[in-house]
């Protein structure tokens, strides 16, 4: 029997900001980076730690799988369940003993000793159900009915509530020249939609992400921070230092009552592009062949690796999304397995989750960077444990799985998180919890909380609405 569970968001006014002043001229200095340097000038103040679990996390990497990848064939196998509730893998034992996984992730079966496995995420759809809808939720810890009373979803617009990479960017900022929040291969997109909730919102553009657009399993090119040829060093310094006298000439007036220092952007764009720190981060041949060869020479594996180093680097939240088209090929890229689930999962999904994942964790751990680390893996919902019925609307082939956002299971390490634990348990089908359900807004004040951040903390429209960061409360039964 499959139970629907779950708690119904509620509504409110959806909220809306006017962008944030934008910081022009970037031409002056030959780049494109200085508007988005301007998370400097807001930095919050720091906040005094509650336990030795607040402020843990100096830094988060968030691997999405879009689509709804299947917890019962990767991460809950249900051997004992009905056959089409259980499906074709098998499960097999893993380094923790008692925790199974399915024979499709059988090197993650070795590193499950550094992390836990939340077998509760749950919600029920509050408005519109879609990936668009759920992906926003994850992002930003908001329900999509408190977006527009359908929880219908339009386009990006700067009325949007932040994406919590940016509220990092905003509250946590890197210190030394280096991108605090960089998004990679690209935005996450169903249909025509592109990158909705994962943008900086009313907090305005200078506190979105660096989003890559290229395949770090390919040469990864930086001309936005490589100097052009006709620009030399000193020159570049005789620019900075010419809008550095035109800024300190601004009357005291105009300072006042601007909330940016132009200075400080240019300053920091200045040093991004001299200091070569961000262009070594990205440069992935710095890597030993069997070590890229460990993570998997796909866009997934070495956008993994490329996380590592960034953090290694001192970016504070890296996003590897594993982006799709709703309802695309399942044999190419998606994840949505409404037509072929066991399949794709078996020939291409799970081998490169698999060879990535455990790569990642395992790098992290033996460099020590996930003690302050926090590494999230998550879809917007799982798949439906009955084989081939809709539950969403969706046309489903027999050995097809559909939306499930009931029951499914999340991946957390790092950052004071119980190493080879379970966190919750699901029913004898996958379809609900039977205890200690989590929301996906509970995980994003997880995240908040551990980077020292209080996730009930307001922040203010443009109307001068107070709005806390995220309406939820942290799920401290993670840590250990």
């Amino acid at each position: 029997m499959l139970h629907v569970p779950g708690k119904t968001g509620c509504t409110c006014d959806g909220i809306s900001r006017r962008e944030l002043l934008h910081v022009g001229g970037a031409a002056l200095l030959g780049l494109n980076l200085p508007e988005f340097l301007s998370w400097k000038a807001q930095a919050a103040g720091t906040v005094e730690p509650k336990n030795k679990v607040f402020g843990a996390a100096k830094s988060v990497i968030l691997l999405f799988l879009q689509g709804g990848p299947s917890h019962i064939d990767i991460w809950d196998p249900k051997p004992e369940g009905p056959s089409n509730v259980r499906g074709e893998f098998k499960p097999i034992p893993t380094k923790v003993a008692g925790v199974q996984v399915s024979e499709t992730m059988p090197l993650l079966a070795g590193q499950m000793d550094k992390v836990t496995l939340i077998r509760s995420m749950s919600y029920t759809p509050a408005g519109l159900f879609n990936h668009t809808a759920a992906i926003y939720q994850m992002m930003t810890g908001w329900t999509p009915d408190r977006v527009s009373p359908s929880g219908q979803l339009e386009p990006p617009s700067p009325r949007d509530f932040p994406h919590m990479g940016c509220q990092m960017a905003r509250l946590r900022p890197p210190e030394t020249p280096i991108f605090p929040f960089v998004e990679m291969p690209r935005p996450l997109q169903e249909s025509n939609v592109i990158g909705k909730g994962g943008a900086a919102g009313f907090l305005g553009k200078a506190f979105d992400p660096y989003r890559l657009y290229q395949d770090p399993n390919k040469q990864v090119k930086l001309d936005d921070l490589t100097l052009r040829s006709e620009v030399t060093p000193d020159r570049l310094k005789d620019r900075y230092l010419l809008r550095q006298g035109i800024n300190e000439s601004m009357k005291d007036l105009d300072k006042a009552v601007s909330s940016y220092a132009l200075n400080d952007y240019y300053e920091k764009a200045y040093d991004l592009v001299l200091s070569g720190k961000a262009r070594q981060a990205f440069d992935l041949s710095l890597e030993p062949d069997a070590l890229r060869a460990r993570y998997g020479r796909t866009t997934f594996g070495q956008s993994c690796l490329l996380a590592r180093r960034l953090i290694e680097a001192g970016t504070r939240f890296v996003q590897v999304n594993w982006p799709a088209v709703a309802n695309g090929n399942p044999e190419v890229d998606s994840w949505d397995t409404h037509f072929a689930n066991f399949g794709p999962l078996k020939n291409l999904h799970c081998p490169v989750l698999d060879k990535g994942l455990s790569a990642l964790i395992e790098d992290m751990d033996q460099r020590g960077l996930l003690a302050e680390t926090l590494v999230v893996v998550t879809g917007e919902f799982g798949r439906s444990p009955r084989l081939g019925v809709s539950t969403s609307g969706n046309v489903n082939s027999p050995d097809g799985r559909d939306h499930w956002p009931y029951c499914y299971t999340a991946v957390v390490a790092g950052a004071g998180v119980r190493r080879g634990a379970l966190y919750g348990e699901s029913d004898e089908t996958a379809s609900a919890p039977k205890n200690t359900p989590v929301h996906p807004t509970e995980l994003v004040a997880t995240v908040y909380y551990a980077l020292g951040i209080q996730p009930e903390m307001e922040v203010l429209n443009d109307l001068k609405q107070p709005r806390p960061l995220v309406d939820a409360k942290p799920v401290l039964g993670l840590f250990g």
